[in-house]
């Protein structure tokens, strides 16, 4: 299994159908919806294949690995291989695309067919899913900032021309932030290679890690990636395309712009900021985690006064990545590990998040909280569902965030008491927002135009169901999934070089972990 190149297929199989979708004509246009489902779903299945080849004992390790020249003459390869951080997030994505094409099924469209504007979105949102697995899988330097930089058009469009009122404008403004991180970074790429060995595979990171770098141009080159990567996270202070964009998109371009894009930022941070430029991280590292925990309460205090339900949910986001990056530049292995893991936890939240938001925004007209309330007596299901999702946002004990969110603040703890002590302060303003929220939307009177509303429909608890699903089976039995993540995070601590610090309680690190 390991001889077949199960990247490139989760490449080429997207990509393809994105094409095929393009050249539908006549009435084959009306089956567009299906085709996209179909073969986000072939998508799926090939990656279940990858990991089922994929060797989980050897998690720390790249593996289904292939190497092509792509440009030799600048040392580009195309070179694809993942550990156990890369396969989880490339999973949770193929998981997140089926369910987008679900909730677009009627968008731009109707259930008696779909209109050419459906049929771009649905290609766009197929060529997005080959580009994630490119930068999720990306061995190669210069590859990964291509693709860093390519994932930008099918976003652009997805939001400008299928978005709000003020679409264009949330368009321009994301493309301009992300193009100005990506130019500082094409300069760190350059300078990077020019301290490299050169040769026609001088961008692979395997011949990247461990140069001796001087220290001012290694802090520089930090720098150079580090901005890029913090803008896409998105991080406080450059942030503020978020909310505009989280705003202005369809629910499903929010979903898989909050969880999947924006988590090519931390995981950047992770497998290329650490391991390429140690010194460096560790140099900054102060100055991270004060961002991060700002980051964590400036997200939950601003969500707390928003009135727009998607900008609601994309400052939680800002909040919840600040624990990513805190967890990450903790340099332990378990708040690393920790980090890993609410990566692809939160995609499966907030994606779930951004979705029945957008059911309510389609059956209201509207995402102002103050045109809800009292829903919980008409729609029962959705305010059910809504509730739990809701509670994985706040790191319920027995869903999925919970086992993240400890494992960062315990990890953080070992080494930062202080930074972890005062993040934690997030989860208290997460029970105020979500709280706060579900109450203003579904409880008391109904509110005037809302007695018909209708219930989620079969499409659209498909759409939904499957998230809950999974943050309730990770939430229970996380064990498989943290197997991923353990090894690569004991790697990025040794290629930083610090040693780690092992948290004086945690039963469920303890049991998980290393021997005694």
């Amino acid at each position: 299994m390991q001889d077949v190149p199960w990247l490139t297929a989760l490449v080429v199989v997207p990509a393809l159908g994105a094409a095929a979708l393009w050249s539908l004509r006549g009435t084959a246009r009306a089956h567009a919806r299906t085709v996209a489902l179909v073969v986000a779903l072939a998508t799926l299945a090939l990656g279940v294949g990858a990991l089922l080849a994929f060797d989980t004992a050897a998690a720390g390790t790249h593996q289904l690995l292939e190497t092509y020249p792509w440009i030799p003459a600048l040392g580009v390869s195309w070179a694809l291989g993942v550990d156990g951080v890369g396969l989880a997030l490339i999973l949770m994505s193929l998981v997140l695309v089926p369910l987008v094409v679900l909730a677009a099924w009627r968008e731009q469209g109707s259930d008696a067919g779909p209109t050419d504007a459906l049929r771009h979105y649905l290609a766009l949102v197929l060529l997005l899913e080959a580009f994630v697995v490119v930068v999720f899988a990306a061995r190669d330097v210069f590859l990964f900032y291509v693709v860093f930089e390519a994932m930008l058009i099918p976003v652009y469009f997805m939001i400008g021309a299928f978005g709000g009122a003020r679409r264009r404008y949330a368009a321009v403004k994301f493309l301009l932030y992300s193009l100005a991180g990506g130019l500082v970074m094409l300069v760190g790429v350059i300078g990077l290679y020019a301290q490299g060995p050169g040769g026609p595979e001088g961008f692979l990171t395997e011949n990247l890690v461990g140069l001796p770098l001087d220290p001012t141009v290694e802090k520089w080159l930090f720098v150079s990636f580090f901005l890029a990567f913090a803008i896409k996270a998105p991080m406080f202070p450059v942030h503020t395309w978020l909310p505009d964009a989280a705003e202005q998109a369809p629910a499903g371009t929010s979903t898989l712009l909050v969880g999947v894009l924006d988590k090519v930022g931390t995981f950047g941070m992770l497998t290329l900021c650490l391991p390429l430029f140690p010194t460096a991280s560790r140099w900054a590292a102060p100055v991270v985690i004060v961002l991060a925990v700002v980051s964590v309460l400036y997200g939950a205090l601003l969500a707390i006064g928003q009135k727009d339900l998607m900008r609601l949910v994309a400052y939680t986001s800002v909040s919840h990545f600040g624990f990513i990056v805190l967890g990450i530049f903790a340099f332990t292995s378990t708040s690393v590990a920790g980090s890993s893991f609410y990566m692809v936890n939160h995609g499966l939240s907030t994606g779930a998040l951004f979705l029945l938001v957008g059911f309510l925004a389609a059956r209201r007209g509207s995402q102002q909280v103050a045109d809800f309330g009292g829903l919980q007596k008409v729609t029962p299901v959705m305010a059910g569902v809504f509730l739990v999702v809701g509670l994985s946002a706040l790191s319920l004990p027995g869903l999925s965030t919970f086992v993240s969110e400890f494992l960062v603040l315990v990890g953080t703890f070992a080494r930062h008491p202080a930074a972890a002590v005062v993040a934690s302060l997030g989860v208290v303003l997460a029970a105020l927002y979500v709280l706060w929220t579900y109450q203003r939307v579904f409880t008391g009177p109904v509110r005037p135009g809302l007695e018909r509303t209708p219930e989620l429909g079969t499409r659209e608890r498909w759409a939904v169901g499957p998230l809950v699903a999974l943050m309730l089976v990770l939430g229970f039995l996380p064990g498989p999934a943290l197997d991923l993540f353990r090894a690569p995070a004991q790697g990025t601590l040794a290629d930083v070089g610090v040693d780690d610090v092992a948290p004086t309680w945690a039963p469920i690190v303890a049991v998980e972990g290393e021997d005694e």
